[in-house]
């Protein structure tokens, strides 16, 4: 008798990883918002942690723009003598905290969910609460570049080295519309010369992998074609956040029309 009272359908927007590819998912927010796309959940990985978790908070995302172009690799660079990894991280942790200007998983206006690795036990760990800050620097730690971090008893890396683009965590979070984000990797063919170049390297490689199939599960996949900028090419933000929204421009219509808005 009902039958044309449609549910309202839970939309979960899934954001791979990439570390400076990553950028282009500020794109894709920019037009999801102007669109009135509702999101219900957000759950990211690696790079994706980050965008999400800052937008999940409530920063704006002009200022996620204006952080991104004053961004530099530099600003992560902090050697250190290698046990677990040639990056202390703690660089990378000033970075989070300045980008989330001090708030926590108590002030996501989205529920938000964060993607980790357990690297002694091969298991995918998510969280949803917590100290916001150490769970995105474990979600963002590659393994061998940046130490690992410890929390709850468990050595955490990068959430990416299992789910690149985690559509399977929304799914196991109740999603009946899946968004997935996957801004690729840039496998290059050239000389490898020192460890840096070996672990990006081999990062692409095996995250290239994983996209081939993760991504592909979701109800609208935006792929964003970032050619040639690599996980390094953080100078090229205004690039990647560019071709961000014109891959979210190229989906937007599907995603209008499976949701039911006009």
């Amino acid at each position: 008798m009902f039958w044309f009272f449609r549910k309202k359908r839970k939309v979960t927007l899934i954001l791979g990883g990439g570390s400076a590819r990553g950028i282009a998912h500020i794109g894709v927010l920019k037009v999801l918002e102007r669109e009135r796309i509702p999101i219900d959940c957000i759950i990211g990985t690696s790079m994706g942690a980050l965008v999400g978790a800052a937008y999940s908070v409530g920063i704006p995302i002009s200022r996620l723009e204006e952080k991104a172009y004053n961004f530099t690799l530099n600003k992560l660079l902090d050697p250190t003598i290698p046990r677990m990894g040639l990056l202390a991280g703690e660089k990378l942790e000033s970075v989070i905290k300045e980008l989330l200007e001090g708030r926590n998983f108590g002030d996501c206006q989205i529920p938000l969910i964060i993607v980790t690795t357990d690297i002694e036990k091969n298991e995918e760990i998510v969280y949803k609460s917590g100290n916001l800050v150490e769970v995105i620097r474990a979600s963002c730690s590659w393994p061998g570049m940046f130490n690992p971090v410890t929390v709850d008893s468990r050595l955490l890396v990068d959430g990416g080295i299992k789910n690149s683009v985690p559509v399977k965590i929304a799914k196991a979070h109740g999603a009946d519309y899946m968004i997935a984000v996957d801004v690729g990797f840039c496998v290059t063919k050239g000389k490898i010369e020192n460890i840096f170049q070996m672990l990006l390297q081999s990062f692409q490689i095996m995250g290239h992998e994983l996209n081939m199939y993760q991504a592909n599960e979701a109800d609208a996949v935006i792929s964003v074609d970032l050619g040639d900028i690599d996980q390094a090419a953080f100078h090229r933000a205004k690039e990647a956040v560019r071709k961000g929204s014109l891959a979210a421009e190229a989906k937007i219509g599907q995603i209008k029309k499976a949701l039911n808005i006009k």
